[in-house]
């Protein structure tokens, strides 16, 4: 961008300033300009350097903003807030780095508001709503008082995750500084105690509204219809004083997920201007029901009207495909994907991996991955997840490892869920599936889940070890959770450690009551180990209870044994 070195007046050099600050088809003339003015040594101010690097952003000159800043580092500049928020907007919009935003925004010895709201909106914007709140948080500490852009963001984030008590120490705030009358705030507030389930405190926010505009009105409508309140939702729709897209899609998505799908489809043929959402709410709402059949009929049906396809569409769609393994529909719509130029968008991507992998076509989701220009969590979960169903131990760990050295990417949860899968897959040491979970809790500070422990007591029990899952259940917090018991049960019983299982069993009876898998499985174990006497007793429980057996479990090799043994 530097060109030959001249001598220019003082006056054009503000001129040309003033032209980059109006914007407009002359600021490419003029950052041109502007870039020999420097090369001749004008040594631009603050107020200058915004306005360089923000046309330069505009116009995605990513190489001349990052010379910029690295003057902008030489010259002392860093410590000016507002040269140091340009260059933030330019890495997070422009650059899709957050990670080299977070640094310029470390460089700023006194970060004010604008700089905290414009990472936080960033991390929002990139899905990543823990740290979010977490930069919330060290405003909040940092002495600066938050704006309402600052609290919308945390907001955002609080009914991304469900953070409602959260959510609920923002709300207090937003009284306590007086900005609890504004729309927009007021509007977050709804959307997030939609979001947490609590219906009633987004429709006390509502009612509380002096002007509602139709974003209000949607929000209260989102609120009651994602939670199921589907009448209430239908009252809301009846008073809205005007309705849009929209307020259309918002019913259609409620009554989709939790009423009659048919009535959803009844609203979808009155609404006056349908787009892909509102078809794709009736999709969704198919496959969500596990009747893949016929989102596949109302996708067709959706292709044959010219309605316009998205990525979410085609991404839900082959959802339901890969649920039925179908794959000659799978490759029909992979055609389509590629006919509307979405093949190798993310979410396309993503849905894609999954649904080659779980049609046993391996090999054509890895070439799907590769191929994709841009890769987030979910698509590299797909890709680990296919090789963990496939029970390739080696791909899984191969992926894993690469996904640690992804810029701004780290493993979560499902991710090591995966691995765990594969390691029961596996003839893998105990020990080393064990160190994978301590890495996860310790390394990367991700909360054991119930499914993380259950998968853990099925490999143990693999290994013959289901005496440490009885330590490790204690250990990760579940033991008040029936569902591991009855894992560790089945573990037991695989193999055959009739100790264990008598622990677990009274487990499972102390925490969910009698239960019938609980006698089946402790009967076929005295069986097995030919303990006749507890075996009969507990028989006859069963039978006075109306305990049946189920389908594939037989009795008849028992009574024989009865019948051959004196008990």
């Amino acid at each position: 961008m530097f060109y030959t070195v001249q001598k220019f007046p003082a006056n054009q050099w503000t001129a040309l300033i003033s032209c980059l600050a109006q914007g407009g088809a002359d600021a490419i003339v003029a950052l041109r300009e502007a870039s020999e003015f420097l090369n001749s040594g004008v040594k631009p101010d603050g107020f200058d350097l915004v306005h360089l690097v923000r046309v330069s952003a505009d116009l995605g000159y990513a190489s001349y903003c990052q010379q910029l800043h690295g003057y902008v580092l030489k010259s002392g500049f860093v410590s000016n807030t507002f040269v140091s928020n340009a260059l933030m907007r330019f890495y997070y919009k422009r650059m899709d780095s957050l990670s080299d935003a977070h640094k310029a925004f470390v460089e700023i010895l006194q970060p004010n508001v604008v700089s905290w709201n414009s990472l936080m909106s960033g991390y929002v914007k990139s899905g990543e709503f823990r740290r979010t709140l977490g930069l919330f948080l060290e405003l909040e500490r940092s002495g600066i008082c938050g704006d309402a852009y600052s609290f919308t963001a945390a907001l955002v984030a609080s009914g991304q995750v469900n953070l409602l008590q959260l959510g609920k120490s923002i709300h207090s705030k937003i009284v306590k500084y007086g900005l609890e009358c504004g729309n927009v705030v007021a509007n977050c507030l709804i959307d997030m105690y939609g979001k947490c389930d609590s219906v009633e405190d987004a429709i006390r926010v509502f009612d509380g509204m002096i002007d509602k505009d139709i974003v209000s009105w949607n929000s209260v409508i989102a609120a009651c219809a994602r939670n199921g309140e589907l009448e209430q939702a239908l009252s809301f729709w009846n008073q809205a004083p005007e309705r849009d897209t929209i307020t259309y899609n918002e019913l259609i998505s409620g009554i989709a997920q939790f009423g009659n799908i048919e009535d959803a489809v009844g609203v979808l043929s009155n609404m006056p201007n349908p787009n892909s959402s509102s078809w794709t709410s009736i999709v969704t709402g198919y496959v969500n029901r596990n009747r893949a059949r016929e989102a596949l009929e109302f996708f067709s049906k959706m292709h044959s009207s010219d309605i316009e396809m998205d990525e979410f569409t085609f991404s839900i769609i082959l959802s339901g495909i890969a649920g039925l393994a179908a794959l000659t529909w799978g490759m029909l719509i992979h055609c389509c994907t590629v006919k509307h130029g979405l093949d190798t968008c993310v979410v396309v991507g993503s849905a894609l991996i999954d649904m080659y992998s779980k049609c046993g076509q391996i090999n054509n989701a890895e070439s799907i991955f590769w191929s994709l220009p841009k890769k987030n969590l979910i698509t590299w979960n797909a890709m680990i997840s296919g090789y963990a169903h496939s029970g390739d131990l080696m791909k899984v760990i191969e992926y894993f490892e690469q996904l640690k050295m992804v810029k701004d990417l780290k493993p979560d949860s499902i991710t090591f869920l995966n691995v765990l899968a594969a390691c029961s897959h596996n003839e893998i040491p105990l020990q080393k599936a064990i160190q994978y979970l301590e890495s996860m809790i310790k390394g990367y500070g991700i909360e054991p889940t119930i499914e993380h422990c259950c998968s853990m007591i099925r490999l143990m029990g693999q290994r013959g070890e289901v005496w440490r899952a009885e330590k490790m259940i204690s250990e990760l917090g579940f033991g008040s959770f029936g569902v591991v018991w009855k894992a560790l049960l089945g573990a037991s019983g695989a193999c055959k450690d009739t100790m264990v299982a008598k622990i677990a069993a009274a487990k499972v009876i102390e925490l969910e009551g009698a239960d019938d898998y609980v006698y089946v499985m402790m009967s076929n174990m005295f069986a097995y180990h030919g303990k006749w006497r507890e075996m009969s007793l507990l028989r006859k429980f069963m039978r006075d209870k109306g305990v049946r057996k189920e389908t594939g479990c037989s009795w008849i090799e028992v009574e024989n044994a009865m019948s051959n043994t004196s008990i």
